[in-house]
């Protein structure tokens, strides 16, 4: 029979500690999520959208932020980490808990400026990784039937982010007809699915907030470390 021992560094396997889970110490202030949307049209179905989830978070009792992308540059344009949208995105990821990403789909896909936004979020500034460990909700909204080609694309990126993205989704076919002329959703099943989405990241984001440097900490990391240290 083949040896089944699987081939560790002992010092740096730790077994799974369920005491590590629980929280340390109560947290008391309020979740901080922050809100990115993927259009620059003055009617943008994506803002409204986010909006409405935001006034679900606040009755949920989160704290909230957006970013408006307007004046944000393209990734590579000649510009760096100073350019004053720049740092405002990256200061409101690093002040965040989660994220909520809504973005139109067009041509079938996330749109430009949603990926830009995303794009100016680093992976990691110095030994800090802005996202890692936080939680993201997904959501889209489509001119035409009902997709998810967006919410798919948005959650690669979240797992590439590694960002802890929840299950639920949201995905608002004919964004158009769903909204009153005061750019407030109407009653419906698509804004019930909204509001499923906000209890579900408010709960994801209440319970792996306190233990999110247990939550990502890696073996491969702890070996690598031990090795240059």
């Amino acid at each position: 029979m083949s040896d089944t021992t699987p081939s560790l560094d002992e010092k740096q396997f730790h077994q799974t500690d369920i005491d590590a889970l629980k929280p340390e110490f109560e947290i008391d202030n309020p979740p901080k999520i922050l809100l990115l949307y993927g259009s620059l049209r003055e009617k943008s179905y994506s803002r409204l959208v986010a909006e409405e989830a935001e006034r679900i978070l606040h009755k949920l009792g989160a704290e909230t932020r957006f970013f408006h992308p307007s004046g944000l540059p393209l990734p590579d344009d000649g510009v760096d980490a100073t350019h004053p949208k720049v740092a405002e995105l990256r200061d409101l990821v690093t002040w965040c808990d989660g994220m909520i990403w809504s973005s139109p789909e067009r041509h079938g896909a996330m749109t430009g400026i949603m990926k830009a936004q995303i794009d100016w979020i680093p992976l990691s500034v110095g030994s800090v990784r802005p996202t890692q460990g936080k939680t993201l909700a997904v959501m889209q909204v489509s001119g035409g039937s009902q997709s998810f080609n967006t919410v798919n694309q948005l959650r690669i990126l979240g797992r590439w982010m590694r960002l802890l993205t929840i299950p639920n989704q949201s995905s608002v076919p004919k964004a158009y007809s769903e909204f009153d002329e005061k750019g407030r959703m109407r009653p419906s099943p698509l804004y019930d699915r909204i509001v499923d989405v906000m209890e579900e990241l408010m709960k994801f984001t209440l319970l792996t907030r306190g233990q999110r440097a247990y939550l990502v900490d890696r073996y491969s990391e702890r070996v690598s470390a031990a090795k240059t240290s």
